[in-house]
């Protein structure tokens, strides 16, 4: 299970860990890819409560995988957090993406699928250059410790303020923000027709995270979590493990003097 924190709190920290970034890179607000989902939503919400409305700019982008009611969500939140929110389709651009690849294959879907992320990353930071913006990453601590993110796509951002919150925390804070209904929606990353989070990983985030947390915050044996949890335990720890490499930079070869000599 995990353990509920102080939302109150968590609000002003986050808001002030956006003020405090922004104002330290010089920029003058925040781009937040607003997808209709519930990550991005509280994201969105906590920028605007950081930096007022004007300091937070929205992009919408649809690809074909996207369905109307996430069309609709994200123009709700954008009408009620007041901010400006721009729609840029992604469909032509992976469209050529595809035309241009030799051997490209739809059936792939993690591989045709994750062209979508880093299309959405590209136009995030076109308009973050242009306006002097921070891009805001919408990633949850649950996604994170994960992996389940696409490399250089939603994880290529410049600061992610919930990446300390796990799904369920979020979810909570949604609700406490206003948005309740966003929390409904199963969350989905829409790489392909009937894409879901958690059909994708294979268990619920209730479990899911209730694993994580053992694992992180509560620091339980190994063998501990297995014998509570079964077989989500592994499905968690395989991915946990595959995937530490998207939450560390690239290496590099050391080829300093006292390692040429070893």
């Amino acid at each position: 299970m995990v353990e509920a924190v102080d939302y109150d709190k968590a609000r002003e920290v986050i808001a002030s860990f956006v003020r405090e970034n922004v104002a330290g890179a010089g920029a003058r607000g925040v781009v937040v890819g607003l997808s209709g989902g519930v990550d991005s939503t509280v994201a969105a919400a906590l920028a605007v409560e950081a930096l007022g409305r004007g300091g937070v700019l929205g992009v919408f982008m649809p690809s074909v995988y996207t369905p109307p009611e996430d069309e609709r969500d994200a123009y709700e939140v954008a009408r009620r957090l007041g901010i400006e929110v721009l729609r840029v389709d992604v469909t032509p651009i992976a469209e050529a993406f595809a035309k241009a690849l030799p051997g490209y294959s739809p059936d792939d879907g993690v591989a045709a699928g994750n062209i979508l992320p880093r299309v959405r990353m590209t136009i995030l930071y076109y308009y973050a250059n242009r306006h002097n913006l921070l891009v805001l990453g919408s990633g949850d601590r649950s996604e994170l410790l994960l992996g389940y993110f696409t490399k250089y796509g939603d994880g290529g951002v410049d600061l992610l303020p919930i990446g300390g919150l796990y799904k369920v925390q979020v979810r909570e804070m949604a609700r406490r923000l206003g948005f309740g209904w966003i929390t409904e929606k199963p969350s989905s990353p829409r790489l392909w027709r009937g894409h879901t989070a958690e059909g994708e990983l294979g268990a619920p985030y209730e479990v899911i995270d209730a694993v994580l947390y053992a694992l992180f915050e509560r620091k339980m044996p190994l063998e501990e979590v297995r014998a509570r949890f079964g077989g989500v335990a592994e499905l968690v720890i395989s991915r946990v493990s595959a995937n530490a490499h998207k939450l560390k930079p690239p290496p590099v070869p050391d080829l300093s003097p006292a390692r040429r000599d070893v």
